[in-house]
């Protein structure tokens, strides 16, 4: 049975095709614009193409030449079935017959029988360069016009995303404001320095607080990612020790702490991996990596952290898991703000998708970066970690804040990312 693809805009005059060719042994394929007609033709290789002039996109002059052009479609058969086009531009451009609309319904199926036996039309050579040469022009003009329209709807783009930039950093300022008195009043109340309390009235207040520092973490988040995308982001620096804020983030970590995973370190003694930079950003940064990693891992998992410094100076924090890890197609945007694995309104975990997006800016910042392996393979005293695995890398810590970074990664992880 004979394949014909009709590219046509037009409903009507495609359903007209379709009764007229179907019950003559034809197999109709509708395509409603010139994209999805090159699209099809080139994924189905039909025995006839029929296409309209006047189509939306590509029109149907576009749509021949860029059919002519490619190999697997040469000696398929394709006519020109219009009420506007030209018969002598359209054979010019690479059709092999025209047909004038309104199409004779007597005699359509015969007519395109005829072209896939063989029936060629032609015009002069003459006519063919003028008409090819008009249709270049042509073909220039409508470039223009669609680079025009591109560039204006790019600067439309980038303008909803400077307003939306905009709006996280306004919104996350105007939430911060009254979170600090809140925060402040909730610590008063269940330290006893507003009067006594009942033990009940005590827990209420802690499940409180609890629940505002997870909402002061996302406000922080938002904040910080916003910073980060306008370039607004300033690191204080002063000397710290990356074990020691490790140690910290592991004890304010509540899912690390419950019995509901294992979890196994590596962390040197005090004093050891010495650096400078932006403490509380670098906190929280950490703090995310291990929400990260608590929040994916099942009951019963582990969680391995592993600080050290590699033979470059660059200090390495590690913290992989044993959790289900990324999907490999997704693992290249997962720092990307706002982005999550699974962000269906239905997801099983929760979360805004900026925390690591913020990690990587931290990293970024301080000149070191972050890398995801996934499966890790990882192996931290003696477990093996084979679910995701986070690498955050710093730089060694400078003579002067005047010095530049040396480059990260000088030395890769132990394994690789």
């Amino acid at each position: 049975m004979p394949k014909i693809l009709h590219i046509e805009d037009d409903p009507a005059n495609r359903l007209l095709v379709r009764k007229l060719l179907t019950p003559a042994g034809f197999e109709v394929t509708d395509a409603a614009d010139g994209l999805e007609g090159i699209r099809l033709a080139l994924q189905q290789r039909p025995d006839l193409v029929l296409v309209d002039i006047s189509i939306p996109g590509l029109d149907g002059y576009e749509v021949t030449l860029r059919l002519r052009s490619e190999p697997k479609l040469r000696g398929v058969p394709i006519v020109a079935i219009t009420a506007e086009g030209d018969r002598d531009t359209s054979l010019a451009v690479g059709c092999d017959g025209f047909l004038q609309k309104p199409i004779d319904a007597r005699s359509f199926a015969d007519k395109v029988r005829g072209y896939l036996d063989g029936r060629r039309e032609s015009t002069s050579p003459d006519a063919t360069g003028q008409h090819l040469r008009l249709q270049s022009q042509r073909i220039v003009s409508h470039l223009e016009e669609k680079i025009a329209e591109l560039s204006a709807a790019n600067q439309r783009l980038l303008g909803a995303d400077q307003a939306k930039k905009e709006f996280y950093r306004n919104i996350s300022h105007e939430l911060a404001t009254p979170m600090t008195p809140i925060v402040g009043y909730l610590k008063l109340l269940i330290d006893g320095e507003l009067g006594d309390l009942a033990t009940p009235q005590v827990k209420a207040l802690r499940a409180m607080s609890d629940c505002v520092q997870r909402l002061r973490r996302l406000i922080d988040n938002l904040l910080d990612v916003t910073a980060l995308e306008t370039g607004r982001m300033r690191f204080a620096q002063r000397e710290f020790d990356l074990a020691e804020l490790v140690r910290q983030a592991i004890t304010r970590h509540d899912g690390l702490n419950d019995g509901r995973l294992r979890l196994v370190t590596d962390l040197p003694k005090r004093g050891t991996l010495v650096s400078s930079g932006d403490v509380e950003r670098l906190g929280r940064a950490i703090d995310q990596m291990l929400d990260n990693a608590a929040k994916f891992t099942p009951a019963g998992g582990t969680v391995g952290v592993r600080a050290r410094q590699l033979s470059s100076g660059h200090l390495e924090l590690c913290i992989a898991d044993t959790g289900p890890g990324v999907p490999t197609e997704k693992a290249s945007r997962l720092f990307e703000p706002f982005y999550q694995v699974d962000g269906s309104p239905t997801r099983a975990f929760g979360g805004t998708g900026v925390g690591l997006a913020v990690v990587r800016g931290v990293a970024l910042g301080h000149g070191g970066d972050v890398r995801l392996a996934s499966p890790g393979g990882e192996e931290i005293v003696g477990v093996p970690l084979n679910g995701a695995a986070f690498y955050f890398v710093l730089p060694p810590a400078r003579r002067s804040m005047s010095e530049p970074p040396s480059r990260p990664w000088s030395e890769p992880p132990s394994r690789p990312v």
